[in-house]
C-alpha cells in the first residue's frame, strides 16, 4: 500500500488594481475552481481548502500590529489547498490543473510536518 502524506498548496497572484474581473468572469473562476478541487476530492485525495479574504492584521514578536495582509513585494497568498499524495512529484502533477496558473498566479506546494505535542 502506497504510503500518502499531506502536501499544502499556497496560492499566489498579484492583484491588478486595473483590472476588475466581470461577473462573467468571476462566475467561470469559480466554476473552474469548484471543477479542479472536485476532481482531486474524487480522487480521494482532498484533505482541506480554504479560500483567504483580503482583510487582516499582522502581529509581531515585539506586539506590534501591522493593518492587512503579508504581501511579498505585491503578491499575497489568496488560500491554500491540502492534497494526501504518494510524493511531491504527484502533488505537484495534482496542481497542474490549478485555475491561478490561467490568470498569472502560481502554486507553491509544500510538503507538511504534523505537530507531534
Amino acid at each position: 500500500m502506497e504510503k500518502l502524506q499531506d502536501f499544502m498548496m499556497l496560492f499566489r497572484l498579484t492583484p491588478d488594481p486595473n483590472h476588475q474581473p466581470t461577473a462573467t468572469e468571476l462566475s467561470r473562476q469559480k466554476q473552474q475552481w469548484g471543477e479542479w478541487i472536485a476532481g482531486i476530492a474524487a480522487a480521494g485525495k482532498l484533505v482541506g481548502t480554504t479560500q483567504l479574504g483580503f482583510n487582516g492584521k499582522q502581529l509581531s514578536a515585539d506586539n506590534r500590529v501591522l493593518d492587512g495582509i503579508h504581501l511579498a513585494g505585491q503578491t499575497a497568498v489568496g488560500g491554500t489547498l491540502t492534497v494526501k499524495a504518494g510524493s511531491l512529484d504527484e502533488a505537484l502533477q495534482l496542481a497542474q490543473g490549478c485555475p491561478i496558473l490561467h490568470i498569472g498566479g502560481n502554486v507553491e506546494i509544500r510538503d507538511t510536518i504534523p505537530h507531534s505535542f
